[in-house]
């Protein structure tokens, strides 16, 4: 090229191509470092922005399931507490069968003791109508072939049955300690209803050792994906400071150069001189 041809400076256009290129980096660089990622729209990488948005929507999803095993967690909570206030009571109940079943007590007192053996049957009833979460009750019978979602995917579910705490599903809502033989069969239906309450309490123990086992595997799970899309998507700080520089210091030339080719052909007036 000639400088002597004034009607097209190619050289000032190279230049100012160069000054836009540079330019553009500068900017790149600082959205990088202002926004914190690597890819701040599809243009900076469609198939890096395209793996991100996949990778965040699992993510999303697991951080979901993570929240529903909380939830499971608390409605097995609130079970566990009722079984083991009725467990209490059942135990006080068992009390009062076993002084019954002793003929010291006159009748007087034997139907003293029936009417707090059936106050005792009416508050675990009582706790069956307020065990619930959300409005839904938990220990009633209705509660069984429960479904929380666990995981990313449509099969991924915990199932759950809560046992029927109430007192007719116990065989201790007709209890009678009137005399000796009806306050044994008393004492042999709430031995019965304890035994039914602890293998529901123990059923909730094992729900929750699995949730806790399911808990940490999602816990684990979010973290190791979201390391995953921070590789693909977020910026390098030290890496982006780096080519800032970098390309501040060209840019600044490219200034430089574009200012002397522009200047270049002012020298053709030399020729008239």
């Amino acid at each position: 090229m000639s400088f002597t041809r004034i009607n097209a400076n190619i050289s000032a256009l190279a230049s100012f191509n160069e000054l836009i290129r540079v330019n553009r980096s500068v900017s790149q660089h600082l959205l990088r470092l202002s926004s914190g990622k690597r890819i701040n729209s599809v243009g900076d990488d469609p198939a890096g922005f395209s793996l991100a948005r996949s990778i965040e929507s699992r993510r999303r999803s697991l951080s979901q399931a993570l929240d529903n095993v909380g939830t499971a967690k608390n409605v097995l909570s609130i079970a566990e507490g009722s079984y083991l206030a009725i467990a209490s009571i059942l135990q006080i109940i068992k009390e009062k069968t076993v002084q019954a079943a002793d003929d010291s007590y006159n009748s007087d007192q034997k139907e003293a003791i029936q009417g707090q053996i059936d106050a005792l049957v009416a508050e675990i009833d009582e706790i069956i109508d307020e065990t619930e979460f959300q409005g839904t009750k938990l220990i009633d019978g209705s509660f069984t072939n429960a479904v929380f979602q666990t995981g990313a995917s449509a099969g991924d579910i915990f199932g759950v049955n809560l046992t029927n705490a109430d007192s007719a599903n116990l065989l201790v809502n007709n209890l009678e300690v009137s005399d000796a033989f009806a306050a044994s069969a008393a004492m042999a239906a709430v031995d019965n209803a304890i035994n039914v309450l602890n293998q529901a309490a123990q059923g909730v123990g094992e729900y929750m050792i699995r949730l806790d086992n399911k808990e940490d595997t999602l816990g684990v799970a979010v973290t190791n994906i979201e390391a995953t899309r921070s590789r693909v998507e977020d910026a390098d700080f030290a890496e982006e400071q780096m080519n800032l520089i970098r390309s501040q210091i060209v840019q600044q030339t490219a200034f430089a150069s574009f200012g002397q080719a522009n200047a270049a052909p002012q020298l053709v007036l030399s020729l008239f001189g």
